[in-house]
C-alpha cells in the first residue's frame, strides 16, 4: 500500500513545486524589475527592463588620407547653406581637388553643430543653426570620395574665454579680459581644462565622421597689446612659451591615438625659416615633432616688405613659396623628420596684389619644385579660382 500512494504523493509535490516556480516567475519577478529573456543557448537569463536600452553608437567610416591630398577650405556657414555649399562640392567633383576643410569651431568658439557628447554640452558652445544636417552633409562628402578635414581653433575662443574668465587671457593693467585687435578673448595656452576642451570637441568631430583633425590657432596671441597680457596659468618666469606650446603639443600627439585618425596642426608661414618663436610659442620642429602633419600658412601678402630683399613679398608668389618650403623641408631633415609631414596652406585672396590664376598656380607649382605634393587653398570668401586648378 505504501509503495503504491508514493507515486502520488510525488507527483503532488512537483505540481506544487512548478506552481511555485510560476508564481515566482509571473508575481515577484516584477517587482525586481526585472524580465525573463532567453539566452543564446535557449537557458533562462535575467535582463532589466528598462524601456530602452541605450544603442552603441556605430564606429564612424573614414576615408584614407589622399596622397597627394589637394583640398580648399569651406566656412561653418557656407557648409551650412546648401544652396552655397554645392558650389563648392561641383568644384571639387570637376577638379583635383579631393579633400574639403569644414569649421568645426572657429574664432567665436562656437561648434558648429549639435553636439552627442554628454560632457562638451555642458559648455553650450554648440551653435545647432550653422550646420543642422552635419551627418547627411559628410555622408554626402564620403560618397563622392571626398576627405572631410574638422578645423578646430584652439586657443582663439571669444565665447569659452568670456564664458570662462578663470581660463581666459587677461589684461594685466586691469585684471579684465585681454581683447586682440579683433576684440576677440583668448584661453591661456597653458590652461589644462583648455586643453581637455579642444579634445573633446575634436573626438566629437571624429565621431561624426570627419577623416582628420587640424588645429588652428595652437598659439599666444600676437595681434592687439600683448604687452598688458597676463595669464592665470602660464608662467614666464618657468618655461618659455614655445616650451608651453610644446607641451600643449605633446598633449595632443599622446591622445591622438584616442582619435584614430590624422592630426594636423596650423603655423604660421614664417615658422619655415625662423629660428625663434616669434613670441607666440611656435616652433617648427616642435609641431614636426608630434602633428601627422604641419601647415604653415604661407601667404605671400603676409610676409613683410622686405623679406629676403623682394619689396613687395606678395607680388613673387612662386619664389617666396619656393624658398620658405626649401627651407622648411631641410629643417625638416636635419630634425630627423620628414618634408612629406609638410603641407601648406596657399593663398587664394586678394592682399596685397590681385590674384590671377596664374598667382594661384604658382604657389602650387612651387609647392611641386620644392619636393611636396600635397597643399590646401584658404579663402576666406570661400570663392575660389577656378582657372588656377586642373581638370580631375
Amino acid at each position: 500500500m505504501k509503495k503504491k500512494l508514493k507515486e502520488p504523493i510525488v507527483q503532488y509535490l512537483i505540481f506544487l513545486g512548478g506552481l511555485a516556480l510560476f508564481a515566482v516567475i509571473f508575481f515577484l519577478t516584477p517587482w525586481m524589475d526585472r524580465t525573463l529573456v532567453y539566452s543564446i543557448d535557449d537557458g533562462l537569463a535575467m535582463a532589466s527592463t528598462s524601456p530602452t536600452l541605450p544603442l552603441v553608437p556605430s564606429k564612424p567610416k573614414h576615408i584614407e588620407t589622399p596622397k597627394p591630398l589637394k583640398a580648399i577650405y569651406m566656412s561653418s556657414w557656407v557648409a551650412g547653406t546648401p544652396s552655397v555649399r554645392e558650389g563648392i562640392i561641383t568644384l571639387i567633383d570637376e577638379t583635383e581637388i579631393n579633400a574639403v576643410v569644414v569649421d568645426v569651431k572657429d574664432y567665436t568658439g562656437k561648434i558648429s553643430f549639435a553636439v552627442n557628447d554628454p560632457v562638451l554640452a555642458r559648455y553650450d558652445s554648440a551653435d545647432p543653426s550653422r550646420i543642422t544636417d552635419i551627418d547627411a552633409l559628410i555622408a554626402e562628402l564620403h560618397e563622392k570620395g571626398i576627405y572631410v578635414i574638422a578645423r578646430v581653433a584652439v586657443f582663439q575662443d571669444d565665447y569659452l574665454a568670456r564664458k570662462r574668465p578663470d581660463l581666459a587671457v587677461k589684461r594685466a593693467s586691469t585684471g579684465g579680459i585681454w581683447l586682440d585687435n579683433k576684440k576677440i578673448a583668448w584661453l591661456d595656452t597653458s590652461a589644462p581644462e583648455a586643453w581637455e576642451y579642444s579634445f573633446l570637441v575634436a573626438q566629437e568631430a571624429e565621431h561624426r565622421g570627419f577623416d582628420e583633425i587640424n588645429f588652428d590657432y595652437i598659439r599666444f596671441p600676437s595681434d592687439g597689446p600683448v604687452s598688458d597680457a597676463s595669464y592665470p596659468y602660464y608662467r614666464s618666469s618657468e618655461e618659455t612659451k614655445a616650451e608651453a606650446l610644446r607641451r600643449y603639443y605633446a598633449y595632443i600627439g599622446e591622445r591622438k591615438s584616442e582619435l584614430g585618425i590624422p592630426v594636423s596642426g596650423d603655423l604660421f608661414g614664417m615658422v619655415l625659416t625662423e629660428t625663434s618663436d616669434m613670441n607666440i610659442g611656435q616652433i617648427l620642429e616642435n609641431g614636426l615633432e608630434y602633428f601627422d602633419y604641419v601647415a604653415p600658412m604661407i601667404y605671400p601678402s603676409h610676409y613683410p616688405n622686405g623679406f629676403n630683399g623682394w619689396k613687395k613679398p606678395a607680388t613673387v608668389p612662386y619664389e617666396l613659396a619656393k624658398f620658405v618650403l626649401d627651407a622648411g623641408s631641410a629643417r625638416a631633415l636635419a630634425a630627423s623628420s620628414t618634408p612629406e609631414k609638410i603641407r601648406p596652406w596657399l593663398q587664394d585672396f586678394d592682399l596685397g596684389a590681385d590674384y590671377t590664376a596664374d598667382m594661384v598656380r604658382a604657389q602650387i607649382r612651387a609647392t611641386y619644385d620644392a619636393g611636396l605634393d600635397s597643399w590646401m587653398l584658404w579663402a576666406p570668401s570661400n570663392k575660389y579660382t577656378r582657372g588656377a586648378l586642373l581638370n580631375e
